[in-house]
């Protein structure tokens, strides 16, 4: 055990222990977090669905009808209704022929990357990627050529080093760090020109970008030239857990055969399920959420932005607050959490050095005023910390 504890310690010291945190009650705009109310700036549900009452009479009306859980993986005797029923109905959301579910959107990603890309083969992995795409490849037998972000010329010359051996570019779509779009463009691109297959995580993108919320992959006009579109349901899309991937059919059927995340998990809980389909009929049925989604990621950057901090230029309601140092990122978030705002500080391995930062996540459940709060709350203690001039926007 002495080296549990050593290693533990380093963490303590090098700031990078994280601490849990427990939530009372449901996800919202304002949560009670241990013990105290705060505003919630660092959560995935973009759209506020998952304490809509309507998600939520969904899933408790299916835990009644169906029971608390599948019992099973889906090829033994895991699958039900709902599920065939989700599947189809995120195929045509997407605009694919078909669609998988998996226990999680790590778990999409990991086995279709190590059911599609075989020894022999390379994967091309942006370096921004999710964990879940790098541990795919790294779980995959195929050998892994990671090219500098967003880096379309270093992306090409791997392409054309490993000639008739490229198998699978993956890269997010919006990456999560960093809130930018992938130059999705320019990938179809590439991959058609070397005959290699795309495949595009959408699990940031989902309800915040594209036609109807349907994503980056839709706003670009692209879905008949990517191949796979991986996505989560622990989003925009009610904020339940659970991941799933559209595509070809033949595509889809293969990895209903040999993705192994797939094959060797209990399926999802049917009131999972019947929560996605119930937040995904909200998405479709109307635009107010996404439109108050995007006001509010607008105004929040520019408010931010003329109050002198460094945010990464985007549009996506991932705004990340720059520090640059790991230590400085950890009292900015202290403070903000004083002052009532919950955000999260990353640093190094998380992102590359020097680059630490408070990552906020804005949604449409937020008010403006709640807005405001937040952004006051950034000016009085990026003061305090140094990070902005003293002064500034009083």
């Amino acid at each position: 055990m002495t080296d549990v504890a050593e290693r533990l310690e380093e963490l303590r010291a090098s700031g990078l222990h994280r601490r849990l945190r427990l939530i009372e009650g449901a996800q919202g705009a304002r949560v009670l977090l241990d013990g105290r109310e705060v505003l919630l700036l660092c959560s995935n549900d973009y759209l506020g669905l998952a304490a809509d009452p309507r998600v939520r009479e969904a899933a408790a009306e299916a835990a009644l009808r169906w029971g608390a859980g599948a019992g099973s993986s889906r090829l033994i005797a895991g699958s039900m209704e709902p599920h065939r029923l989700l599947e189809r109905r995120l195929a045509a959301f997407k605009g694919y022929e078909s669609a998988l579910l998996f226990g999680s959107g790590y778990l999409a990603n990991v086995g279709a990357i190590s059911a599609l890309a075989g020894r022999g083969g390379v994967v091309f992995s942006d370096e921004l990627n999710h964990a879940s795409i790098v541990d795919g490849c790294r779980l995959a037998r195929a050998e892994t050529f990671v090219y500098r972000h967003g880096d379309i010329e270093h992306l090409a010359w791997g392409l054309a080093e490993a000639g008739q051996a490229a198998a699978l570019i993956v890269s997010d779509g919006v990456f999560s760090m960093d809130g930018d779009v992938a130059p999705l463009a320019e990938l179809a691109r590439l991959a058609r020109d070397h005959d290699c297959r795309l495949m595009i995580d959408e699990a940031h993108a989902t309800g915040a970008l594209g036609p109807g919320g349907r994503g980056s992959v839709a706003a670009a006009g692209l879905s008949d030239e990517v191949d796979l579109v991986v996505g989560t349901l622990g989003k925009a899309l009610g904020g339940a857990s659970g991941g799933y991937i559209t595509g070809p059919q033949a595509f889809v059927d293969l990895l209903r055969q040999r993705a192994r995340p797939y094959l060797f998990s209990n399926s999802l809980a049917p009131s999972i399920v019947q929560a996605t389909l119930a937040a995904l009929e909200l998405l479709e049925q109307s635009a107010e959420l996404r439109r108050q989604l995007a006001e509010n990621t607008a105004y929040f950057r520019e408010r931010m932005v003329a109050a002198g901090f460094d945010v990464i230029p985007g549009a996506h309601a991932i705004a990340p607050v720059m520090t640059g140092d790991a230590r400085l990122a950890q009292r900015l978030a202290s403070g903000l959490m004083e002052q009532g705002v919950f955000v999260t500080a990353f640093s190094f391995p998380v992102v590359p050095k020097g680059q630490a930062r408070v990552r906020t996540q804005m949604s449409a459940a937020l008010s403006r005023a709640q807005i405001d709060h937040a952004i006051a709350a950034f000016i009085t203690v990026g003061q305090q910390v140094g990070l902005i001039p003293a002064g500034e926007n009083q």
